[in-house]
């Protein structure tokens, strides 16, 4: 593997320039796969190694939150975010998880019911007002621990800072990922874009 040029803004790493001890969060036991995120962090190393334990700790049942839940609240900040590479890896990930199409589709349109509608309209407050309302916050706590909604918070604050981060940066997709399908969804009604 040689890494692929025009991934981001970033020049191009070698792969195996790579520090791949650095990277070692990303997959445990291996050598990274040669992604566009992976080879994002190879950049900058110190920085990898802070980020990727957390963003793995984040990702992991041990934040308290079902992987469903998880996939539903990043698929609605990668579209308030307008993050094609988030959206297109968690769609992936969350129909892995059993979310069907449909649900991905209303969830894109902020027109999800139930605990998915619920989850979507506490990523739309906290991305609008920093904060939760009152009567979302008391929904949520009927259904979700203090732990998790903690773990909540920080998975909006997470996938916020990556959508931005990889936007700022053109990350490229992965092969595989069908760009089509994404701006399906990104530029779609207005209900879509979260305004």
């Amino acid at each position: 593997m040689t890494g692929r040029p025009g991934r981001s803004r970033l020049g191009d790493l070698p792969y195996d320039e790579w520090d791949f001890e650095a990277l070692a969060d990303i997959a445990p036991g291996m050598k990274p796969p040669d992604l566009s995120v992976v080879a994002f962090f190879a950049h900058y190393p110190e920085l990898a190694q802070l980020w990727l334990p957390w963003n793995r700790f984040i990702n992991s049942k041990a934040c308290e939150l079902d992987r469903r839940t998880r996939e539903i609240v990043i698929l609605r900040v990668a579209i308030r975010k307008r993050s094609r590479y988030e959206w297109a890896q968690h769609a992936k990930a969350a129909r892995a998880a059993g979310i069907t199409g449909e649900e991905i589709g209303a969830i894109a349109a902020g027109t999800a019911t139930g605990t998915a509608g619920l989850l979507c309209r506490a990523v739309d407050e906290i991305t609008d007002d920093s904060d939760l309302h009152d009567d979302t916050y008391a929904e949520l706590a009927s259904q979700f621990s203090e732990r998790q909604l903690m773990a909540l918070a920080f998975l909006v604050g997470s996938y916020s800072l990556l959508s931005v981060v990889f936007g700022a940066f053109r990350m490229e997709l992965d092969p595989g990922l069908d760009p089509a399908d994404i701006d399906t969804y990104l530029n779609g009604t207005p209900e879509q874009k979260g305004t």
